[in-house]
């Protein structure tokens, strides 16, 4: 049995997304006491403060998945420079009411995919700003700028031979991360 759950956030609901792709296949490098958890977002009401009070079972669902995770893995696409509307209205519900946080404490990592040759960069770094906003010690170094392109993948949805040693290292860093931070 997992040791440390991690939920999952993937900020793309794209049936083919590039970023889900990429959370399934790093998930194999991971140690065998680490076990996921994808957290839906593609089914919640926009956030509204007026339902703070009153949240739906979808907002109660992810507060929950999140509380109970030892840490967060965000992979995220780059939509205009920045993170993607879905993933805000997540993040937003997750964190309110105020002083309730799902993500309060949370040791965090940060890394996307995308076709262009800068990867997720923007995106990242929005995102970061978000998150030491709310008191997630989010994993620096090192920095993970994804660019979607032939052999990035194996045959069989593994990280390829080109990328493996450098995507290892990052999850590497990541479980210190989140071992240290837990």
């Amino acid at each position: 049995m997992a040791q440390h759950t991690i939920a999952v956030v993937v900020g793309s609901i794209r049936k083919d997304s590039f970023n889900k792709k990429l959370a399934t296949a790093l998930e194999k490098l991971f140690p065998a006491e680490f076990g996921f958890t994808y957290v839906r977002i593609d089914d919640l009401p926009l956030y509204n403060q007026d339902d703070d009070g009153n949240p739906s079972a979808q907002v109660t669902r992810i507060k929950d998945e999140i509380s109970a995770a030892t840490g967060v893995l965000f992979v995220t696409p780059e939509y205009n420079r920045s993170i993607p509307g879905v993933l805000k209205n997540a993040i937003d519900h997750a964190s309110r009411p105020y002083g309730h946080s799902a993500w309060n404490g949370k040791p965090a990592g940060v890394i996307g995919v995308s076709g262009g040759p800068i990867g997720t960069a923007m995106a990242q770094q929005h995102l970061r700003n978000i998150l030491a906003y709310l008191n997630m010690p989010t994993l620096g170094q090192p920095e993970a700028f994804i660019h979607q392109k032939d052999g990035l993948y194996d045959a069989d949805g593994n990280i390829g031979e080109a990328s493996l040693k450098f995507l290892q290292g990052w999850v590497d860093a990541y479980v210190a991360w989140v071992k240290k931070h837990a």
